[in-house]
């Protein structure tokens, strides 16, 4: 047996790669634009003035290429008029207007003269700027305009707080009159250069500054345009970069193209479009294209790279809408499955991808990241995304080329995920700097007993048996499928043993809901946690359990009113403000929903939707954070934000498609044609829905649902090929 890393007991010993909470990100940085792997963080003005810790600018590859841009009118900053970024999430529009400028004691330039509109945007490792002028006096004007710029290359493990004994070299230089580039050649003898260009080429250019002395006619206009251009010696790309107009038309293209959903969702309720178009756009920004196939990247600042277990629940909760997203999912995942032991990383053979990075840090091992496997729950959530994906779409030759895949993933689950034979999966940390704990509560202190005492290793969650048993169920219906009858037979039988002995030892009577996890000496943590709702997402509680665990989950120590809290109020370890100890996390609502659905309870499942969009409605944009605080509503009140939650967040942006599912019970089986609802209930502020171009093979259909008081009417406006609805009560 391999020895493994207790869990800390004292919660002093907290991960190396915890997220520093220096200040807000949404008030600091409300402005994010991403591409690819490149992604920006401004403020509302349009700039970028980063001090340490804080994660404003323009990243490449989790490094930092531009730390400083500011513009200034005559040596002051520019008056805010209003700022955006559009519906599409492409471009950034900033409009400014000047200040009132002296000189020598007189006012030279009276306020609100100049416009000044901003659009930003990001291409193919370029983000590009149009700078457009506009004098409305009646006379001329003169001014000068300046841009401050700099870039520090600092690693995004450097910005979440790590000190480094030693960096590489930062060297400047200006290239003619219109670039200035600044070169940093890392301890991982790559280059990464930053290269700043003007057109037209600015008065005067240093490296840092570039400054343009202009004079506008009544009425004038004038545009100056800004690029910089991320490079990387170890991915090269074309030297010669596409301009303004060239890029903007591809980045709309390329919005238009990610956009395309398999199916789309509008209302009759005008702050649940403003939602529903918020969450498809964002998931649009976040998907990047693999040789795989579209991969939701996790989300902006901190995870902005494939993550397994987040790339994994965003499909499953888009499944029913998009399927392609969890086809590019599974062949991702599987292409980067781990093949061999290694300690330094947590690999294992068949176990899936916690995370990749490609910044510095990772590169030279000095954090784990690089490829990572510290996640006791991708594996068997990479089984059950497989099966359903093979149920929703038929898709037998994806399927088919995965297969090996599944099984290596089986065998890590039945091998190294449970070392100690006793049926269940248990984490267990080898690397010495990797997590401490792996399940989706990462934190160090998430996993405790009823007095508080932090459980020590190995950890067997509940609800990644939960995850394991659905596997192995859903994955005998796929082997079935696929004709390998004995290894379907053997999957149902091992379900249906670990849905026994999970029974046996998970259920805490007088609490009414699964213990959080068993610790290393299978003691149960007897405390209430959002985990046991995920447990029914899974089935494999029983009818009569999962009746007191829906009652417990809407206990209002667990409800905010808001959403389901992570950790019960009545909990030692509570904390509203913590990341997981009492906080609020959209994607666990969504899940919990679908599994009350499940379970047929379709009132708890709308009253967590009420709650979430009713929070939503005060949120910039519509926009689910990747968390919000576990404080109790109170009428007239807000949601009160976490500091440096990722805002967007892929598994997040996509809640309230997932929500929609459960509350019209929908699922779609390719097998025999058919949609089903089951006893399908939309929630209050829902009254008329369409679902538009919902496909399931080659057949599409347009459906209308209207809310008639407890009852909800299922309408076919259109469809092509053999479809089949059915609607059960």
């Amino acid at each position: 047996m391999m020895e493994a890393k207790p869990l800390p007991e004292s919660p002093d010993d907290i991960s190396t790669f915890h997220i520093q909470a220096t200040e807000s990100i949404q008030q600091r940085w409300p402005r994010t634009l991403k591409q690819g792997d490149t992604f920006a963080l401004f403020d509302a003005l349009g700039d970028c003035i980063a001090p340490d810790l804080t994660p404003g600018g323009i990243f490449f590859n989790d490094t930092r290429y531009l730390s400083g841009l500011q513009l200034l009118v005559d040596g002051q900053r520019p008056v805010l008029l209003s700022s955006a970024v559009e519906n599409d999430n492409v471009v950034l529009n900033v409009d400014l207007s000047n200040p009132d400028i002296y000189k020598d004691g007189q006012l030279v330039l009276p306020r609100e003269i100049l416009h000044i509109r901003r659009s930003k945007f990001l291409w193919d490792g370029t983000c590009h700027e149009r700078l457009a002028i506009h004098n409305f006096d009646a006379r001329s004007v003169k001014f000068w305009l300046t841009i401050n710029f700099a870039a520090d290359f600092a690693d995004l493990f450097e910005i979440r707080g790590i000190t480094r004994a030693r960096r590489g070299e930062i060297t400047s230089a200006v290239i003619g009159n219109a670039k200035s580039i600044f070169r940093y050649v890392g301890l991982d003898d790559v280059e990464r250069r930053s290269e700043v260009g003007f057109d037209p080429p600015p008065s005067k250019l240093s490296k840092n500054q570039a400054v343009y002395v202009l004079e506008l006619q009544p009425g004038e206009q004038t545009a100056i345009l800004v690029a910089v251009r991320c490079t990387n010696s170890s991915r090269p790309r074309p030297e010669q970069a596409g301009g303004f107009s060239e890029s903007y038309r591809a980045a709309r293209r390329g919005a238009q193209h990610a956009a395309n959903l398999g199916g789309t969702v509008a209302s009759t309720n005008e702050l649940a479009n403003k939602m529903l178009h918020r969450a498809g756009a964002d998931l649009s920004m976040l998907v990047t294209d693999t040789p795989q196939g579209p991969y939701p990247y996790a989300g902006t600042p901190w995870f902005s790279t494939p993550f397994g277990r987040d790339g994994l629940i965003t499909a499953l909760e888009m499944l029913w809408l998009d399927p392609d997203l969890a086809r590019g999912v599974l062949k991702y995942l599987a292409a980067n499955q781990a093949t061999a032991p290694d300690k330094r990383s947590d690999a294992e053979p068949g176990k899936i991808l916690h995370e990749t990075r490609a910044c510095e840090m990772a590169v030279l091992g000095e954090v784990p990241f690089g490829h990572y496997y510290g996640s006791v729950d991708s594996t068997p959530l990479f089984v059950l995304l497989a099966a359903r994906y093979h149920e929703r779409t038929g898709d037998d030759e994806t399927l088919r080329a995965i297969w090996p895949n599944i099984e290596a993933a089986l065998a890590w689950i039945d091998t190294y995920g449970d070392r100690d034979g006793d049926g269940f999966v248990e984490y267990y940390r080898l690397s010495e700097t990797g997590l401490t704990n792996q399940g989706w509560k990462d934190s160090s202190d998430s996993i405790m007993h009823a007095d508080g005492a932090l459980a020590t290793g190995p950890i067997a969650l509940c609800e990644v048996q939960a995850y394991v048993y659905a596997a192995k169920k859903e994955g005998a219906a796929l082997a079935a499928a696929l004709g390998y009858l004995s290894r379907a037979v053997e999957l149902g039988k091992a379900a249906e043993k670990l849905r026994i002995a999970f029974e046996q030892a998970f259920w805490i009577e007088e609490l009414g809901t699964y213990a959080l996890a068993l610790d290393g000496d299978k003691k149960p943590c007897k405390v209430r946690a959002s985990n046991a709702g995920q447990v029914l997402f899974c089935g494999i509680a029983s009818p009569e359990r999962a009746t007191r665990l829906a009652a417990t989950l809407m206990m209002p120590e667990m409800f905010s009113g808001w959403g389901v809290r992570t950790l019960s109020a009545d909990a030692p370890r509570f904390n509203p403000m913590s990341y997981h100890n009492g906080s609020v996390w959209p994607h666990d609502n969504a899940l919990i929903a679908l599994g009350l659905a499940r379970y047929g309870r379709k009132r708890a499942a709308s009253a967590i939707f009420e709650g979430l969009f009713d929070a939503a409605a005060h949120m910039e944009m519509m926009r689910f954070p990747e968390l919000f605080c576990g404080f109790p509503r109170r009428r007239g009140t807000a949601p009160t934000l976490y500091p440096v939650a990722c805002a967007p967040q892929a598994w997040a942006s996509v809640v309230p498609f997932a929500l929609l599912q459960a509350c019209l019970g929908l699922e779609l089986c390719h097998a025999i044609g058919e949609i089903h609802f089951n006893n399908p209930q939309l929630p209050k502020f829902l009254e008329d829905i369409a679902i538009n171009g919902l496909a399931l093979g080659e057949a599409r259909v347009n459906l209308r649902l209207r809310r008639r008081g407890a009852n909800t009417e299922v309408a076919i406006v259109s469809r092509t090929g053999d479809i089949a609805i059915k609607i059960t009560q």
